[in-house]
């Protein structure tokens, strides 16, 4: 007698159906859907935590050219013009340790800086006063204690500004702003776990009675739990991947087209901000794993017994 298997072989053995297979819920559209949703809001994450760092990048930058600057403006004495006092005063400051450079501003500088504010019209009639920029050294910088007693010793009425007023607004500013970024990362994040939350909830409520069913037959409650922990972190983990390569992309290509000032100078992206976006997937996982936890044991009543 001929055997079929003797002419095609044996017969492949059945692959194994894992056991969360016909409990869980199967509802691709579903979870496409809230995968979906988990990429987008992973993607605003990422955006709202390279605005956080390019925030905070962008106000140790201004800080630190406001607070290597200093800006004198000098009153000429009677019978003196305004150049010469300017020169003086150069001059004088010049020779005051934490001083690297102090140059008199001419005209047409001064000009030139107000030129976008005030147009063409007024400048040759505005009286402009006579400025003295001074460039302090980085490691031991000038007090304006100690400019302002240089300047009065040899004579010359003048204002010192070290621009403290300007760095201390600049640094609030981008304070809130990094606040903001952060606020909107946490919310996204906890955008992303209240739709895994939500998601698992309703997985688990659909399969109610093979749950019970499982329950009374010896499965534990752990157990079950730990299929729906695994199910959503998995498909939190890839649809992170997916926002985040997203996110790399876009902000790789604004950092290429910025040059050596990232984006802006006002928005100054770096490099190293996409290698923190790699750990998104990682982040997303977490987030769906303590979620699906919670609304698990909820749903179960709270009964997880151990294996």
């Amino acid at each position: 007698m001929i055997r079929w298997s003797t002419l095609f072989g044996q017969k492949a053995a059945p692959k194994p159906v894992r056991p969360e297979s016909g409990l869980l819920p199967r509802d691709a559209g579903g979870e496409r859907s809230l995968g979906a949703l988990i990429a987008v809001l992973c993607f605003l994450a990422c955006l709202a935590a390279v605005g956080t760092l390019a925030a905070d990048r962008a106000s140790h930058g201004w800080a630190r050219a406001l607070r290597a600057e200093a800006t004198v403006q000098v009153r000429p004495r009677v019978g003196e013009t305004g150049p010469a006092a300017a020169a003086r005063a150069a001059e004088t400051l010049a020779g005051v340790n934490g001083v690297e450079e102090a140059e008199a501003m001419d005209r047409e500088t001064a000009q030139a800086l107000l030129r976008p504010w005030m147009g063409e019209a007024v400048l040759n009639d505005l009286p402009i006063p006579f400025l003295v920029t001074v460039r302090l050294e980085a490691s031991a910088p000038a007090s304006a204690l100690s400019l302002s007693r240089a300047l009065a010793e040899a004579g010359i009425d003048a204002t010192v500004d070290d621009h403290s007023l300007w760095r201390g607004e600049v640094e609030r500013s981008a304070g809130v702003i990094s606040l903001l970024a952060l606020a909107a990362f946490l919310a996204t994040a906890f955008a992303a776990g209240a739709a895994i939350a939500y998601a698992t909830r309703a997985g688990l409520d659909a399969r109610r009675d093979v749950i019970e069913t499982l329950s009374l037959s010896g499965a534990t409650d752990a157990g079950i739990v730990w299929m729906f922990q695994r199910r959503f972190g998995l498909l939190a983990g890839a649809a992170g991947a997916v926002g985040a390569t997203v996110a790399i992309l876009l902000i790789g290509g604004l950092r290429a087209l910025g040059g050596d000032a990232g984006l802006t100078p006002a928005l100054p992206l770096a490099w190293s901000d996409i290698i923190l976006l790699t750990c998104c997937p990682i982040v997303a996982a977490a987030v769906a794993l303590v979620s699906a936890w919670l609304a698990a044991v909820a749903a179960l009543g709270g009964r997880t017994r151990p294996d």
